[in-house]
Parts: C-alpha cells; sequence; structure tokens
C-alpha cells in the first residue's frame, strides 16, 4: 500500500486526540501532537498487545500491558521491556484530510 490513504478530517481531529484506523488489514495509531499528525502500527514489539489506549506522555505512548514506551515521532523504543521500535508511518495532510501511507510491503 504505497498509495496515499484518508484516515479522518482534519477538522475533526483535534490537537490532543487519537484513533485507531485499518489501513490494508494493519490497525494504525493516528496522533495529533499539537497539530502535527503521527501514524505507527498499534502493534507493541515486545508481546504484540494493542497500544493505541495507552498512556501518552508528551510524544511517548506507554504500553497499558507491560509498560514499554515508544516515541510516536520516530516509533524509537524508549523504555523497555521492549527492545524493537515500532514502524512509524508517513503521514500529510492534503484537501483537508489526514492521509496516511505504508509501503513496507510494496
Amino acid at each position: 500500500m504505497a498509495d496515499w490513504q484518508r484516515v479522518a478530517r482534519v477538522d475533526a481531529f483535534p490537537p490532543g486526540s487519537r484513533r485507531v484506523v485499518e489501513l490494508d488489514g494493519e490497525r494504525v495509531a493516528l496522533f495529533n501532537l499539537d497539530g502535527v499528525f503521527h501514524a505507527v502500527e498499534d502493534l507493541c514489539t515486545h508481546d504484540s498487545g494493542e497500544l493505541a489506549s495507552g498512556e501518552l506522555d508528551g510524544c511517548e505512548i506507554v504500553c497499558p500491558r507491560h509498560g514499554a514506551r515508544f516515541d510516536i515521532t520516530t516509533g524509537a523504543v524508549t523504555a523497555p521491556p521492549a527492545y524493537e521500535p515500532i514502524a512509524h508511518l508517513p503521514t500529510r495532510v492534503s484537501e483537508g484530510w489526514v492521509e496516511v501511507s505504508d509501503d513496507r510491503w510494496d
């Protein structure tokens, strides 16, 4: 899926909000951090649990199961028990829509 896919209207997705969308069968967590959009695969690399419902601490998402932390702006691990980063997906705003692209499997 290298094409851009519309996932949310910008005006319906205020700063501080998040949502989970499905893109080609994959759960993607989308965040609006102060007007900048970030998308990551909604999958903790420690135990394959979902991340989107975890606490957001600045730009870090805390896994609700075991407390691993990830930087949602890059996908990098910031605290164990995870050691592998999560997938960070490109986002853009086009014609009032937030769009996400995922070319990992092209």
